[in-house]
């Protein structure tokens, strides 16, 4: 019997049966086909990657390395419950109340951190923070979900937080029906609004302080103050003691170009650098009383501290401060709550939104 290869090149199935021309010849062109896709079609490999968070393949695909630990609302800790709610189909929120109160509180949203692309309002240490601070602040607060980079560049963080904030606003006009959330309507003060985050939450408190001092919250609500802890800003000129040289090849630098790839002047995006010369003027800030907190072995301290100053030397009016802790890194009060400087700085914080 004839092998298959011996049947394909034999003249006597050539002769005999013309279609076993035609198929030899597509097997031939197959063949050489296939070879031609081979080398077309490149083989999967990283193309960005943030170590140890997460790399970013040539197919778009994100493989996330790390995963933090999520943590389930409390019907109870610290004399304060939490529950979770949808405000649009992108964002979410964990609430936080403190129990037994018969009063108006005062209401913070509040932003996480994570450089845009990594944490979630739902991890065990957000959860654990916000709880403190709701607690010791005896304030509501609306802690948001926004979508992460890259699977979402920015602006989307932007947009889910501008969101987030219109939806609280919302409640702040009489009447009650399904959608809305009776936390607010039963307890938040509205008078007493604040924003405030951490590190990118940072970033986002400004830029959306911002945006309130040109567009309007729903039903004419004000933001009476802002918080911003070790805020995320950057820029291609050092400030300070920032490094002079491999700035591009940076933690921070990578981060903002994988997170907003398409920022229009880059690193110099009015997003990340409000010191930009296309940065609107921080004069326009859309609120009262503004705190800035840093840590003095924070690589982000200097930049803060600038900011702190122009907003001191730029013509806002409103009631500013900056509160440093010595011998401390970037966003050490998170992840070692229990340091005498930690509960010292949730003090702070506590004491800064309890003011009407």
């Amino acid at each position: 019997m004839l092998s298959t290869a011996q049947l394909w090149t034999s003249n006597w199935v050539i002769n005999s049966n013309p279609i076993s021309y035609h198929l030899q010849t597509f097997a031939s062109n197959n063949y050489y086909l296939s070879l031609f896709i081979m080398v077309l079609v490149e083989e999967k490999h990283v193309t960005a990657e943030l170590l140890p968070f997460l790399r970013v393949h040539n197919d778009g695909t994100v493989e996330r390395l790390y995963n933090p630990q999520l943590a389930p609302p409390s019907s109870l800790v610290d004399g304060v419950r939490s529950k979770d709610t949808v405000i649009s189909p992108e964002v979410s929120a964990r609430l936080y109340l403190p129990c037994n109160t018969t009063e108006k509180l005062p209401i913070l949203v509040y932003f996480h951190g994570g450089g845009f692309c990594i944490e979630s309002a739902f991890s065990i240490l957000s959860h654990q923070y916000i709880n403190t601070i709701a607690s010791q602040a005896n304030a509501l607060v609306i802690s948001v979900d926004y979508r992460l980079a890259p699977e979402h560049p920015l602006p989307a963080a932007y947009e889910d937080s501008w969101t987030a904030l219109q939806w609280v606003a919302t409640h702040s006009t009489e009447g009650l029906n399904e959608k809305d959330e009776p936390w607010l309507i039963q307890h938040g003060d509205f008078n007493r609004l604040y924003i405030g985050g951490d590190s990118a939450g940072a970033n986002i408190s400004h830029h959306i302080a911002m945006r309130v001092g040109t567009e309007e919250l729903h039903g004419g609500v004000k933001i009476l103050g802002a918080f911003l802890s070790h805020p995320y800003f950057w820029g291609s000129e050092p400030l300070g003691s920032e490094p002079v040289t491999s700035r591009e090849t940076s933690l921070l630098y990578r981060t903002w170009m994988l997170v907003y790839p398409g920022a229009p002047e880059g690193i110099d995006n009015p997003h990340i650098n409000p010191f930009a010369k296309t940065a609107p003027c921080l004069a326009g800030i859309g609120c009262r009383r503004l705190i800035v907190c840093v840590a003095s072995q924070d690589e982000l301290r200097d930049r803060a501290v600038h900011y702190y100053d122009a907003m001191r030397e730029g013509g806002w009016e409103g009631e500013l401060s900056v509160f440093e802790v010595e011998g401390e890194g970037h966003g050490f009060h998170i992840f070692n709550p229990n340091t005498k400087n930690a509960k010292e700085m949730f003090k702070r914080l506590a004491g800064f939104l309890q003011v009407s």
